[in-house]
Parts: C-alpha cells; structure tokens; sequence
C-alpha cells in the first residue's frame, strides 16, 4: 500500500500518455513534414540502456547449470533436471553451460556479446514476488522501504529540473519509456514519475498508426471523445514517439509477435532508437516465470513452461542485438536481464521448483566485458527444501558499475543514486560519453529550486520560486517521511531564499521539495559529517 499512495500523490508530477495506458487506446495526431525533418536531427542519444525484466522468480540452475555439480544437482532436482548431453556448449568453459532453448544467446556468448554473472541476489532475502521485487526496483536493503526507485533516481541526477519545462530543445523526448501497464517504481524519482509508459503492444501500434478504439455511442461516450481530444493536443511526448517510430526502421527479423511478446516489444524499442529518440532507459518485460509446476513437461525436461519462457527470451534479445548491429547502434545499447529471485535447489513434486535466493543475470551487448563472473554455485550434497544458493554478488553492484561505466557518473556520486556504497565490477568494455550531454541534460527545462552547498554539513541555503499563491517548502528522507517544512504560506510570484538547520539528522541523503499549486520539483541534498 505504501507503493501505491506514493506514486497516488505524486502523480501530478508523473508524464504519461494520458488515457492511453489504462482501459483504452487512442492515436496522437499525426507528426508534421517539418517535425519529421526535425527528427533526422535527434540522432545524438549518447548511451542507451534497455532493462528486461524476467518477472516471477527465474530458476538460474536450469539457465545457466554448472556442470561441475551436475551429478549433485541430478539427485536434487530429479523432476527438473536437463539431460547432460542436451545443454549448450560456451566457448573456453567446460564446467558451464546453458539451456537447450538458449542457442542465440549462446552465439551471442561465443562472439564475444554477453556477459553471465553468477548468483546475483542481495543479503538476508525475502521470498515474497512483491517485496522482492520492490527490493530490486528501489534499490533498498531487506529492511527498508525506499519510495523512489534507482533507475528514478539516476534520471532525476540527470535531469534535475524534470518534470518543469519537459518536453525542451534540449531534451524533447521522454527520458524513460517502459512497456507496461503503468510506470515501475523501477522509475519512480523523489517527486515524479521520470518518464512514460504505454501499455503494451498493440496499444502502441495503435498510437503510431493513428487507431482509436471507437468510443460507446452514449452520453458517457461523448465525454470520452472529448478527453481524448484534449489529451491528443496536450501530448508533446507522443507526437515525438510517432515521429521517431515512423523515422526509425528494423534492420534484423524478430520471431512472430503472436507467440514472443518480448521480440515485439524489443522490436519496438530498436525502431525507436534508430528514429533518433533521446530516451536513455527503456524497459520491457516477460512474465511466467514463477514455474511452481509444469517447469518441465515430465517425458522431455528439454521442452515444457520454462523452456518456452528462456527460448522466447533468448530469441528476442538475440533479435535486437543483431538489429543494432546491422544499424550501427550496438556502440550505444547495452542491455540487462533482471529477476526478483532464482529458485530453490531441489525440484518440487510438482514437477517445478519453488522460491529461492542468488541466480544469474545477463548483460548483452557489442560493449559487454564477455565471459562469465564469478564462480559455479556449490550444490550441498544432500540438498533439502531449505537450501538455497548464497549470493555471490550483491545486485546494486552490478546497478553501480552500469552507472559508473556505462552512464559515467562521476564515482563520488555514485553513493547519492545508490543510497550506499556497492562494489564496482568488471562488466562493461568500451563506454565513451558524448562529453557535454550531462551538462545539456543539466540545463534542460526550468530550475525552480537551488540548494548549496551540496553537500552540506549542518546548514543548507534553499533558493526557490515561486509562480504566486500557495508555496510549500518540505524535507523528506529516502523513504519518503516528511522531516521538516522550512515554509508554508501564500507568496506573490518572485524569487525567495531561506536557511535550513538539520541539526541532529545523521548523514545521508535527503530531499527538498518544492509545491506551488500543481507545481512540483523536488532536488537531493546530501549531508556529510563535519
């Protein structure tokens, strides 16, 4: 419930498709021949990174199997074990190998375009779908509850001034897309939503195509026209997204939309990147992977539920790998895979497994580190339905080292996106920045608030506008609490500045919210030990 008030009150300040994500469709207006010119100038993305979610726990033992355990894991998991001489081979590895159903990302490993790290998870874990994904999202140790999600607060670094002043010559695009029915608190920043969602396929084809699903011949229907009308006018973001789609191509064959719902959305978002769409993030996703029972069908371990769910997987990204190399983009795309959770070591009498803890992830990708981190995981020799595999490497690493190597966040502020310090791993190659696009990304839109210095010791200067009428100046921490409101009152329109005392408030990361009317935008300060 938390989750869900959160992103309730902050949705003023969230940017969608209005009407377009949830209960209907409806088409944006056609781009003009001069906004279409336009496009052919918004080519310069700078780094791009696609998140594949694997949502329902994927079981990592039957993904990528050590073989070096087999013979334990063959007594473990007899209901669900692959057959030896089934498993695919990667090049320079004898004591690893891959499903069956994985062959194109197993050509991706052998070329070099695929990185596998090895028993991925987070200390003291929780087997809840919920909270573990919440976990993932936010970035939060088992014991927290973080409203803002790590990939929101790596945009709201980068964009500072978002939602004010959006879309901007400088940024005219959404700065996140995620297929989904709504936006993930995978996105969620300290006071908006970083960015848009559209509910699936079909619903975007609809958009870029022009379809509006016919409103009811009834005076409710009437209505429904109207605030379809207004909000195709009032919808910059999906006259750009259209204008990018139809300037954008496909440049690799992906597998038929009807039986590989990722492929589609993968293909989607190759054709937006090469219509030159600024957006930094985009986020798809696959479900089903919470394989209880029927992971395997009982005659033929190589087929059944979880083989479709890995071929589906790896035919899709396999797809859009060869799409952005056959358009020359693969420099600028670096994709990952993520799940909540892997599953337990031993099968279950159901002919499936049940919740566990560590499992692998993928990056994927011409600027990958190929190769594999990490060791094989140890399977006990008598396995019981309390055994789990112990976490190698701690997922906010591998988030870290995406935005320090990838994205090019300075080290020192790392800690202010993350929450805390991570380790920093060997996963990306090559990953040179476009030099002046986070000082452009900076400067874009309005800046309603200033806070110095940042950081701060005990004081910190507020300088803030207001746009007249009802100002509201708060202090909240990571977890979303109201700390301290330093002003609240009626001002006319100008400029004010104030001094805040965090007196005995240890050190962390805070933010400061700016309200005025239905106007937001919220900053993060940092405290520091004097």
């Amino acid at each position: 419930m938390l989750r869900r008030n959160f992103l309730k009150n902050t949705a003023l300040g969230t940017v969608t498709i209005p009407g377009l994500v949830n209960g209907f469709s409806f088409g944006m207006n056609r781009p003009s021949p001069f906004q279409k010119m336009l496009s052919n100038f918004l080519t310069d993305t700078d780094h791009v990174l696609v998140l594949v979610r694997m949502d329902g726990g994927n079981d990592g033992l039957n993904t990528v199997i050590p073989l070096d355990q087999y013979d334990k894991l063959a007594v473990a998991r007899s209901k669900v074990i692959l057959p030896r001489n089934s498993l695919l081979n990667l090049n320079g590895r004898d004591d690893v190998k891959l499903h069956p159903s994985m062959t194109g990302m197993q050509a991706l490993y052998n070329e070099g375009k695929l990185s596998i790290i090895q028993s991925v998870g987070y200390p003291n874990p929780n087997f809840s779908h919920f909270r573990s994904t919440d976990i993932w999202m936010t970035g939060a140790d088992y014991n927290e509850v973080l409203t803002t999600g790590w990939m929101g607060r790596y945009l709201n670094y980068e964009y500072p001034n978002f939602p004010q002043g959006f879309p901007n010559a400088d940024m005219p695009d959404p700065i996140s897309i995620e297929l989904g029915a709504s936006l993930s608190l995978t996105f969620q920043g300290p006071g908006a939503g970083m960015g848009m969602s559209i509910a699936n396929a079909d619903t975007f084809y609809n958009l870029v195509q022009g379809i509006q699903t016919p409103a009811p011949n009834t005076p409710a229907g009437k209505q429904l026209e109207y605030v379809r009308l207004i909000a195709r006018q009032s919808n910059d973001y999906g006259t750009v997204v259209t204008a990018a789609y139809d300037n954008g191509t496909n440049s690799a064959t992906y597998p038929n939309a009807g039986t590989n719902n990722l492929a589609e959305q993968l293909k989607i978002v190759a054709r937006l990147i090469s219509g030159g769409l600024k957006t930094r993030v985009y986020m798809v996703s696959i479900g089903g992977f919470d394989t209880h029972d029927a992971q395997v069908d009982p005659s033929d371990h190589t087929v059944g539920e979880h083989a479709n769910l890995l071929k589906n997987t790896s035919d899709a990204i396999t797809a859009f790998v060869r799409d952005m190399e056959a358009q020359g983009l693969d420099n600028r795309v670096l994709g990952m895979t993520f799940s909540e959770f892997g599953r337990r070591v031993i099968s279950n009498f159901s002919d499936g497994t049940d919740h566990g803890t560590a499992a692998p992830m993928f990056l994927f990708g011409t600027t990958v580190k190929p190769g594999i981190l990490g060791d094989n995981p140890v399977i006990p020799t008598n396995a019981n339905e309390d055994d789990n595999l112990p976490m190698q490497y701690d997922f906010r690493s591998v988030y870290n080292t995406i935005l320090k190597d990838w994205f090019c966040i300075p080290e020192n502020d790392l800690e202010s996106i993350m929450l805390d310090e991570f380790q920093l791993l060997p996963l990306v190659g090559n990953s040179d920045c476009i030099s002046d696009t986070h000082e452009i990304n900076q400067a874009a839109g309005k800046n309603l608030l200033d806070c110095y210095p940042n950081p701060f010791v005990q004081y910190v200067h507020i300088d803030y506008e207001s746009l007249g009428g009802n100002t509201l100046i708060q202090i909240f921490n990571q977890a979303g609490q109201i700390l301290a409101t330093p002003f609240k009152g009626t001002l006319a329109a100008g400029k004010y500045n104030l001094e805040w005392n965090s007196e005995d408030l240890p050190a962390g990361t805070y933010y400061v919210r700016l309200q005025n009317g239905l106007t937001q935008q919220v900053k993060p300060i940092l405290k520091v030990r004097g």
